[in-house]
């Protein structure tokens, strides 16, 4: 066929009807995966930041442990740019296992790592690998679960991340007790967690099909066909299946997407979904990184709270991070994505504007400031994923994974990448005035991010993504 010819289809409509089965679930877990990896990841960095201080180390300083943390982050940035775009050429499940491998083997590396130079390297590469994931999962995600479920499905995936940070809290109080490893050990003993986990995932990832959405657009209509025909076998069980009531979907073949068509779908057709999605990117990443990435350091710092002992205040802290998404998550997709969007974009600044003034007036204990970082976050977490989320479903499906890459890798780098480092100095000063000061800015960048979606948000809930973002190579009827 040439790129001008024309097809219909029903696939995203044959998708979008499907009940909920016990294939979606798999999905839900092949995919999450990616995330309990990545709440692995900041989650051992975060812990293990006290301790890789100590000189039987690395003896990192601790503007080194935030550099960290920022490495980690600006490989993210790059790897998200780097696989987004392979995701859209390639297709989704090529990238799926290219990103993991990349994690997989970086991560192990990590553990080998002398001195804070190689430690930095191997932590971007790590990012790396785990940016690139978050363009190919997020599209797939949106391409594979039925409209009606989308918001809350994406939401809860996202908060997998803490069921990471979880595992990831538990298994630094196991690792860092001297009395079972000693701590030139335990450290790298930690990272090799992750190593262990990346392939587990990577096993799973074999049975996840490739998206029949990005399939319909690359001239590849039978292998679409055929993966839509058994999904629909194994969702239905035999159950007769809604009838489709809405027009197919007319198609133009256009294997690749060249860039002046992405810039012009981003940078004019769709100028107010990409100033939206930038300032919400912008302000999560910003108000996530700069507090998580330094957790640790706050409470040796300013509560003497021994580094082998930090991951048990981890886990409340992430219970909360899991607990936003999962009881609220129906919201985004009942209630609707603009007032949810904004309300715990809104009541994340707050928290945190309250939490600040109760730390700097010096009323918080390690116990009750771990209460407030906890409730602060219950809405933080339903916020920052609604980001990804938004990215995800308002632009076309040919750019749908570079769209999530590009607003993931310049929020992170304008709102994150530095974050880690500017903290882990604000708390090396010892100045409570300091870090209220940098507490008080992430709450208003919330705010920010609040006003932004009031005032551009899409209504995207239980709706086609096809009828939010209408694909580049669809023709409408004459």
């Amino acid at each position: 066929m040439s790129e001008f010819d024309l097809f219909e289809t029903h696939i995203p409509a044959r998708l979008d009807r499907l009940p909920w089965s016990r294939w979606h679930w798999f999905i839900v877990v092949a995919l999450g995966a990616t995330w309990i990896l990545d709440g692995l990841e900041v989650t051992l960095a975060g812990s293990l930041g006290a301790m890789l201080t100590h000189r039987e180390t690395l003896g990192l300083s601790q503007a080194q442990v935030g550099a960290g943390g920022s490495f980690y982050l600006a490989g993210a940035v790059l790897g998200a740019l780097l696989f987004g775009y392979g995701t859209d050429l390639w297709g989704r499940k090529k990238l799926f296992f290219l990103t993991v491998g990349v994690y997989l083997s970086a991560t192990a590396a990590t553990a080998f790592s002398w001195d804070f130079a190689s430690y930095a390297v191997f932590r971007f590469l790590t990012g790396a690998g785990i940016g690139g994931e978050y363009a190919a999962i997020n599209s797939a995600i949106d391409e594979l679960i039925p409209a009606r479920l989308r918001g809350r499905v994406n939401l809860i995936i996202n908060s997998t991340f803490w069921l990471g940070a979880a595992l990831g809290a538990v298994a630094t109080t196991i690792v860092l007790d001297p009395r079972i490893f000693p701590p030139w050990l335990g450290w790298r003993c930690a990272f090799g967690i992750g190593a262990v986990l990346g392939l587990v995932v990577l096993v799973f990832r074999q049975w996840v099909p490739e998206s029949p959405r990005w399939l319909m657009t690359h001239g590849r209509q039978v292998e679409a066909e055929a993966v839509v025909r058994e999904v629909e076998q194994k969702a239905a069980a035999g159950q007769p299946l809604e009838k489709i009531s809405s027009d197919p979907v007319r198609i133009r073949l256009q294997h690749r997407t060249g860039l002046p068509e992405i810039w012009n779908a981003i940078a004019r057709q769709h100028l107010r979904r990409s100033v939206l999605g930038l300032v919400l990117m912008i302000t999560q990443a910003f108000f996530y990184n700069a507090i998580f990435f330094t957790y640790a350091l706050v409470l040796q710092k300013f509560y003497g709270v021994d580094a082998t002992r930090v991951g048990i205040y981890l886990l409340p802290f992430a219970l909360g991070n899991v607990l936003g998404p999962v009881l609220i998550g129906h919201c985004f997709d009942t209630i609707g994505r603009k007032p949810m969007i904004a309300a715990t974009y809104a009541l994340s600044g707050v928290a945190l504007a309250i939490t600040g003034l109760l730390f700097h007036a010096g009323l918080l204990t390690a116990q009750t400031q771990t209460v407030c970082w906890s409730v602060t976050f219950f809405f933080a977490s339903a916020a920052a994923s609604s980001a990804y989320l938004t990215v995800s479903e308002v632009f076309p499906l040919e750019i749908r994974a570079l769209a999530i890459a590009i607003f993931y890798a310049f929020g992170t780098l304008a709102g994150g990448v530095g974050a880690p480092l500017l903290f882990g100095w604000m708390i090396g000063t010892g100045s409570r005035e300091t870090l209220l000061a940098g507490y008080l800015f992430a709450a208003i960048l919330m705010g920010i991010g609040a006003l932004a979606e009031l005032l551009l948000g899409v209504k995207a809930e239980r709706q086609s993504l096809e009828s939010v973002a209408a694909p580049l190579s669809a023709v409408e009827r004459q």
